[in-house]
């Protein structure tokens, strides 16, 4: 039977690149160790169990470069699992201390299980590298991964140096092929960020699509017949897909959508601020300051300081319920667009990966609800990738998407306000040497050809929209500027050994050594 439509899920997996083996331990690389245990081996978890179980489902997952570049890095694999190691001493260490407390007794053993889950998944079936996980998935034709910017830089606000834009997206697309073994068809440009005009980069790399917020298809010119329920071909050739509202509200709203429930797990309660000092003082930051440990006793319960036990049993029944509840809103939906529409529609619901099982722990079991119900229990729509249904439905409207982002109030404001505006200066003036010493050193080889290649790197290191949306946030701040800084001073020390003809070879060895992101990149996209 043919289906009234489909439902497109793209989850956008990316961290900026942390890695700084100068130290034993780094607070922020802690970004990546939660994201792993709490989204990553979740989300492989639940389309292993489907491939197993042979239901027919399709995800689209964005891997950006720079956590591709963290996930097969051996530093990074080996501290994650002494960081899981220690959370599996400290649940021991909770087991014994709660033995007399039935509800945290139980879930100390429910953390205890999952992560050593965590850590046979990781080091035992995937070899540490869970990029084979993802390119398995891939190869099997459930999941199609996407790229994004090679280190997620904010294009529109880099036009007036349009190298720039092209080495973002051609050094990702050749970071792609190293890791998946083909092109990638569809691209997350970093923030869904688009100006008229990328998509000729894109073309160049042989990208099909991307995706832009609402109001970039919306606004399009001309106007979109079907709006944001199909697609439009850019005159360029990549097509553009219109992010739907009304899904991905019901869903990363803390309000409106599900993680809200006082059934879900509380995010912010955590042992490693909750119990006592001395317990907890091996499993928190070496200058003896509290952190997360991963251990979260408290459902949301409500807006009240009295938070009660968390209960995984009766969470996970919510989100088959919930996952059902978003089954038969699309259903309906897909129904109405149909008849009204007189296509198939696509509806496309984008979200960071990491509110599924990060920021909403439940996220994950709620994916797999949702992707076995619509395979099992309804007959209106199939999920579907979009490059699937660029196959399907290979003619469609051609128009100039609107300038637009998904950042709040749907433009640029986010990126470039009075905490983060200093930094532009700065790395367009860096693009505009990167571009001059390309050039004048096209035939360069040797020591000059490795200072050109880290020149690259720490230009696109600096570019990441990461830091200046740090900045306009308010978290970690310091953090966000010293790396700006660093990657900008270590550029603009390069560029000026590079113009003199004499380059600190011991200098050019140690940026090697603290910013080794794409071994093989080619920085003559700049020239």
């Amino acid at each position: 039977m043919t289906p009234k439509g489909y439902l497109a899920l793209v989850l956008h997996a990316h961290l900026p690149f942390v890695r700084h083996p100068e130290y034993d331990e780094f607070l922020e690389e802690d970004w990546l160790y939660e994201a792993i245990t709490e989204t990553y081996i979740p989300l492989i978890n639940m389309m292993d169990g489907m491939l197993n179980d042979g239901v027919d489902f399709r995800l689209t997952m964005s891997v950006t470069p720079p956590l591709c570049s963290m996930l097969m890095d051996p530093l990074l694999q080996e501290r994650y699992i002494r960081t899981l190691d220690k959370q599996l001493e400290l649940c021991r260490k909770e087991i014994d201390r709660t033995r007399f407390d039935h509800a945290y007794h139980e879930l100390a053993w429910f953390y205890h299980n999952r992560l050593s889950n965590c850590r046979e998944v990781f080091n035992d079936k995937y070899g540490r590298n869970l990029i084979n996980a993802f390119r398995k998935f891939q190869d099997a034709g459930k999941l199609e991964v996407i790229t994004c910017g090679a280190t997620h830089g904010y294009l529109p606000l880099m036009t007036e140096y349009p190298e720039a834009i092209r080495a973002q997206i051609m050094v990702a697309r050749d970071h792609y092929r190293e890791c998946f073994g083909r092109n990638p068809r569809g691209i997350w440009l970093p923030e869904c960020a688009y100006v008229p005009g990328i998509e000729k980069f894109l073309q160049e790399a042989e990208i099909r699509w991307f995706i832009v917020d609402s109001h970039g298809v919306l606004f399009a010119e001309p106007r979109p017949r079907f709006g944001i329920f199909a697609p439009i071909f850019t005159r360029s050739g990549p097509a553009a897909f219109g992010r739907d509202m009304e899904s991905s509200k019901q869903v990363w709203s803390a309000e409106e959508g599900y993680p809200g429930d006082g059934d879900y797990r509380d995010f912010y309660r955590d042992v490693g601020f909750d119990l006592e000092y001395d317990y907890i003082r091996p499993y928190i930051q070496p200058n003896g300051q509290r952190k997360f440990t991963g251990l979260k006793y408290h459902r949301i319960t409500g807006k009240t300081m009295d938070k009660q036990p968390y209960r995984p049993t009766v969470a996970r029944e919510k989100t088959a319920s919930h996952a059902g509840n978003f089954m038969f809103n699309r259903e309906k939906q897909i129904e109405h667009l149909n008849a009204t529409l007189g296509i198939p529609p696509i509806v496309v619901s984008p979200y960071d990966a990491e509110l599924y099982g990060h920021w909403w722990f439940e996220g994950p079991d709620f994916l797999n609800y949702l992707l076995r119900k619509v395979n099992y229990d309804q007959n209106v729509f199939k999920t579907i990738t979009p490059s699937e249904y660029l196959t399907q439905y290979p003619t469609q409207q051609l128009a100039t998407p609107s300038a637009s982002s998904w950042g709040n109030k749907g433009y640029w404001e986010v990126w470039l306000e009075q905490s983060n505006a200093w930094i532009y200066p700065h790395l367009h003036l860096a693009a505009q040497r990167m571009t001059e010493i390309a050039r004048q050193y096209r035939d360069c080889y040797g020591l000059t050809e490795r200072a050109m290649k880290q020149a690259a790197r720490e230009l696109l290191l600096a570019q990441s929209s990461d830091w200046a949306f740090i900045m306009k946030t308010g978290t970690m701040v310091p953090y966000a500027v010293k790396r700006t800084k660093d990657h900008v001073l270590r550029f603009t020390r390069l560029y000026e050994q590079i113009k003199a003809n004499s380059i600190d070879e011991a200098f050019l060895a140690n940026c090697e050594w603290r910013d080794n992101i794409f071994p093989n990149i080619n920085w003559r996209y700049y020239i």
